[in-house]
Parts: structure tokens; sequence; C-alpha cells
């Protein structure tokens, strides 16, 4: 993710600021396009002009206008298409994704194929905070979809935020340590929170689970059946198409800053820093401090671009451009993933 980069002008502190540039496409006649808010910020909202209108055949048919639409905005949001189910969601990631990532031990599986899964288990009360997806692995998908099978009877929403931009705004002192001493993850398996060891690396053998973590880089270590994790990882990362830099740091799903109170409070009764289910710290593994991760949650707030789901919409993100969270939320709410092409972060 070198690549020198393309697009954009000079903004604060000399990084390059990247604005949405005017996309044209052969099929006018099919949909209509205009960015979802008046400030031009991502997603850029995707419509039908016919009822009839196949968005997987014209998807296929548009997928250059789509992917500098994806390297523009970040972000795309089909509405009214009524793609409601996994060979619906299917076809249109076929369409808009070269390999489906169907080996994800972090979601559970939603189709036959396996190209298909549910988001992660959050409770339904608490908001998950904006990330990258899977940047605390050594690859993560470029690309990332959500389907709206149900939307909630009230919240759930999946604001979005462009990870170009958290780069730029944040403390520029704060952004150059963490570029300069990258990120570590640490992961405590067994503690009874969180997935276990054999549904993330998918496998009951020690032995193989420890060839998967050689592979994926990182440093372990047993005590008795609880596996314990180490992960370097960059805080940012050069797109490696447009080579902006974006920030995709998932401090804020490790650090204990980010929890609310009360959960803190209790994990640090019952566990040393060492043994909590998660946490991190910058990669030369010295602390990253509580007013650190407020600077971070708060360059996100302010860039949160939200919308409520519609049954049918397809959201499309890059995932290295733009983040996402998930709002609190009432009443049954369904929601389907594809994600592949994936690229390292490591």
């Amino acid at each position: 993710m070198t690549n020198p980069p393309s697009g954009g002008r000079p903004g604060p502190d000399g990084l390059r600021q990247v604005v949405p540039a005017p996309v044209t496409v052969t099929s006018h006649s099919l949909v209509t396009h205009a960015p979802l808010t008046a400030s031009g910020v991502p997603p850029l909202l995707i419509r039908p002009a016919d009822v009839d209108v196949d968005v997987a055949a014209w998807a296929t048919h548009s997928r250059t206008w789509l992917d500098t639409a994806l390297d523009d905005y970040g972000a795309v949001l089909f509405r009214g298409f009524s793609v409601t189910t996994t060979s619906g969601l299917e076809r249109l990631a076929d369409a808009l994704i070269d390999q489906l990532y169907r080996d994800n031990g972090e979601h559970p599986r939603a189709s036959l194929s396996g190209s298909i899964s549910s988001p992660v288990f959050f409770p339904p009360e608490e908001k998950l905070l904006w990330h990258t997806e899977n940047s605390f692995n050594d690859t993560g998908p470029a690309r990332i979809m959500f389907c709206c099978a149900r939307p909630a009877t009230s919240g759930g929403e999946t604001p979005v935020v462009d990870s170009r931009q958290v780069f730029q705004r944040l403390d520029p002192d704060l952004r150059s340590e963490f570029l300069a001493k990258g990120m570590m993850y640490v992961r405590n398996y067994g503690t009874g929170l969180g997935l276990d060891w054999r549904e993330v690396l998918r496998t009951d053998d020690r032995r193989e689970a420890e060839t998967r973590c050689a592979q994926q880089g990182l440093r372990f270590d047993w005590h008795g059946d609880h596996l314990r994790t180490e992960a370097i990882r960059p805080a940012a990362v050069r797109h490696p198409g447009t080579g902006v830099w974006s920030w995709i740091s998932q401090a804020q799903h490790w650090h204990p800053a980010c929890l609310d109170p009360a959960t803190r409070a209790a994990l640090e009764a019952t566990h040393t820093p060492d043994t909590l289910p998660r946490q991190c710290h910058f990669g030369d593994g010295s602390t990253i401090p509580d007013e650190a991760m407020a600077e971070i949650c708060r360059v996100y707030a302010e860039l949160e671009v939200c919308f409520p789901w519609e049954r049918g919409d397809v959201l499309v993100l890059d995932n290295i451009l733009v983040a996402h969270a998930r709002n609190p939320f009432r009443g049954p709410r369904e929601l389907l993933v594809a994600m592949g092409d994936m690229v390292r972060f490591a």
C-alpha cells in the first residue's frame, strides 16, 4: 500500500484532501445517482429509474464506473432494488467483488456457500463503535457489503465515516506517534468472553492453531487451554488504488477506555491489564493513553454520517476508505454481509 498519492488537493499539514469527483455512466436511463447528503460526503446514493432494473446485471455492466465511484466516495448505497435474500446479495456481490471471502471465523455464516454471513453479535442496546473491518488481522477485505433484509423497529443504523478525513483531522503529534509505532492488538481466548480460539482459527487442534497463528504473523503462547495472541499492525495505510492515506486502527474496539464505565470497572476488577479479553498498545508495547482514545473517538463522531436503513438497501464500502459502526436498536433486525478481495494490513 505504498503507491504514490493520486487525485485530490493539498490539505492541512500538506496532506492530500480527497474531493469526490463527478462521474458519468452509460446507462443513465436505468439509474439515478447523487450524494446522499448535501455536503457530498459518503455514501453515493444509487436508485433505479425503472422498477424492473436488475441491479446485479447493471452493476456487472457498470463495474468500471462503480470502481471509480468507490475510489472517490468510498461508499455506495443501492436503494430501491429490493435485495433482501442471501442469493440476491450474493449475485450483487459477485458483480462487485472479484473474490468473495469464505473463511471468516468472526462472522456467523448465513448461506450454504459460506460467502454470505451475519453481523457479529453485539448487545443491541449498545453502540458498536466505528472500525475498519479486520484491520487487527494480517489481511482484511478491500470491499464489504451490507444488505438490509429487515430494518430494526428503531435505531440500528450503520453509520459511516470517511477514514481519509479521520487521518487528516487527528492531532498531528498523535497521528505521527501511531504512524511511527503502529498498533499491538492483544487477545486472550478462553476467558469466557468473546469468541473461542477454535471458532476464530477454525480448528480444534492446538498444533494447527499454532500454524495458523504463525501464518497470520501472530505471536502466541498457551496458558492451559487459554490462548494469548499479539498482533503488530499499522494504524494507517495508503489506499492501494489511489495512494491516499486512511486511518484504519481498530483501537476503539480493543482499548478499555472505549468501554462503558461499568463494564470497564467490572473487567479491571477481575483481570490484570495483561489478561483482559482484548487490549491494545502502541506497537512497541507502550500504553495508549485514555486521552488519545478520546481524541480518536471525537474525530470519528464529528465525521459520522448516519441514515436509516430501508428494507432492500445494499451498502457497499471500500473498507480502507470508509469505516462503519452500528447504532443501538430495538426490535428484530436482519442484515446480511459479504466481503472479499482481501488485502494485506501487516
